[in-house]
C-alpha cells in the first residue's frame, strides 16, 4: 500500500532540522523491512506574525510503499519518534495519509495551497483530516505542527510545490555533464528550463553551487538556464540556491 507521511514543527534553532528527522523516519521504515520510501521534499508555508515557527515554517514529506501489516507498527514508531526526538519548545505534528483510503485528493491539495496563503487553525486542520479520513496527531508542545503537517502532505500530493531535501551529488562537479548522465541519477526525472523547455539527452549542463531539484508535475526536476561561460553552443547551468529560494 502507498502512504504519504509529513511532519512539521519539530525543531528549534539549535537542534536537528525537521528535514533530518523526516529522513531518519524514512530510513527507519526501510531498515526495519517495512517498505520503501521516496525522497523527502520541503514545502514552504505562510510566514506570518500570527504563526509561530523556528526559522522558515516549512514542512517535510515523503511517499512510501509499505506492507499493510506493518502500517500500525510504523505509525506507532513515528509517533514515539517525534515525541522523543523533537526539540524542546517545538510543537510537532504528524500526518499519515493512506492513499487508498483518502476520500478527496483535491481536498487535501486545496488545504495545502490554502495554508500557503492564509492563517489556519488546529481545529480546521483536524476537521479536514476527519473529513478526508487522514491520520493527524500532535506530539508535544501546543501541537500546532499538525496544521503544517497536513498542509505539507497536500502540497506533496499536488506535485507542484517545494524542492527535494539536500543536494544532488554527481561525479564531475563544476564540469559539463550530458543530460543523459544527469537523468541517470535516481532522483532526477527531468532537466528543463523554468519556461518549460526540456533539454535533449545530448545537451550539456555545467553543475555549480549546490545542485538541487524541485518538485514539478510530480517529478524531481533539475532546473537550468543558459550558461554564458559555456565553451560549447547550447550549454546550460543549473539554477543556484538563491534562484531556487522561491520554490
Amino acid at each position: 500500500m502507498r502512504i504519504l507521511v509529513c511532519i512539521d514543527d519539530t525543531d528549534n534553532l539549535e537542534s536537528r532540522g525537521t528535514g533530518e528527522l523526516a529522513s531518519l523516519l524514512a530510513e527507519h521504515l526501510e531498515v526495519s523491512g517495512w517498505g520503501k520510501a521516496s525522497y523527502v521534499t520541503r514545502h514552504q508555508l505562510l510566514v506570518h506574525p500570527d504563526i509561530p515557527y523556528t526559522s522558515h515554517n516549512s514542512a517535510m514529506a515523503f511517499f512510501a510503499e509499505i506492507s499493510a501489516n506493518f502500517l500500525p507498527e510504523f505509525m506507532t514508531y513515528a509517533a514515539d519518534f517525534l515525541t522523543h526526538e523533537s526539540a524542546e519548545g517545538s510543537d510537532p505534528g504528524l500526518c499519515i495519509v493512506e492513499m487508498g483510503r483518502l476520500k478527496s485528493g483535491s481536498g487535501l491539495i486545496s488545504f495545502g495551497v490554502q495554508c500557503k496563503q492564509q492563517v489556519l487553525t488546529k481545529a480546521e486542520a483536524y476537521a479536514k483530516a476527519r473529513d478526508l479520513d487522514i491520520h493527524l496527531s500532535e506530539h508535544g508542545g501546543t501541537g500546532q505542527g499538525v496544521i503544517g503537517a497536513l498542509a505539507g502532505a497536500g502540497l506533496r500530493l499536488g506535485g507542484n510545490d517545494g524542492r527535494l531535501k539536500g543536494q544532488l551529488r554527481f561525479d564531475g562537479k563544476d564540469s559539463a555533464l550530458s543530460v543523459a548522465q544527469l537523468l541517470a541519477h535516481p532522483h532526477v526525472d527531468a532537466v528543463r528550463t523554468e519556461g518549460g523547455y526540456h533539454l535533449l539527452p545530448i545537451e550539456s549542463v555545467r553543475l555549480h553551487d549546490k545542485v538541487k531539484s524541485v518538485l514539478r508535475g510530480g517529478e524531481s526536476v533539475l532546473l537550468v538556464e543558459p550558461d554564458t561561460r559555456g565553451v560549447a553552443e547550447n550549454c546550460w547551468k543549473n539554477l543556484s540556491r538563491q534562484q531556487l529560494k522561491s520554490y
